[in-house]
């Protein structure tokens, strides 16, 4: 039996869940909520790898394997003109009101 997959902690969904390229393109690539989480703190934030996944409360070579395949999956859809939307994934928001806020209130998003 597997070892079951542990939620990874997400500050916040993302504004903007779907894109679409100028040409209208039919094909369309999922990109899950977590694997948007990590592109949003090591690309745009700068943070490490390390850094992302104790952010999201996970071990550092999970984060790189999310890392990776989000983008693999970019890639792809910019190669091939498609659609990316971002939706579902293994996951758990943080809870500001509460105090449990992963990013510890530095999130721009």
């Amino acid at each position: 039996m597997p070892r079951p997959r542990k939620c990874r902690r997400v500050c916040k969904l993302p504004k903007t869940n779907e894109f679409n390229p100028v040409c209208g393109s039919k094909d369309t690539v999922i990109i899950t909520v977590d694997e948007f989480e990590t592109i949003r703190l090591i690309d745009k934030e700068g943070l490490s790898r390390e850094d992302c996944a104790e952010y999201m409360q996970i071990a550092r070579t999970t984060a790189q394997q999310i890392y990776n395949d989000a983008r693999q999956k970019i890639a792809t859809a910019l190669v091939m003109g498609s659609n990316i939307r971002i939706e579902g994934g293994d996951y758990k928001l943080c809870d500001e009101d509460n105090g449990k806020c992963c990013c510890r209130k530095k999130c721009k998003l």
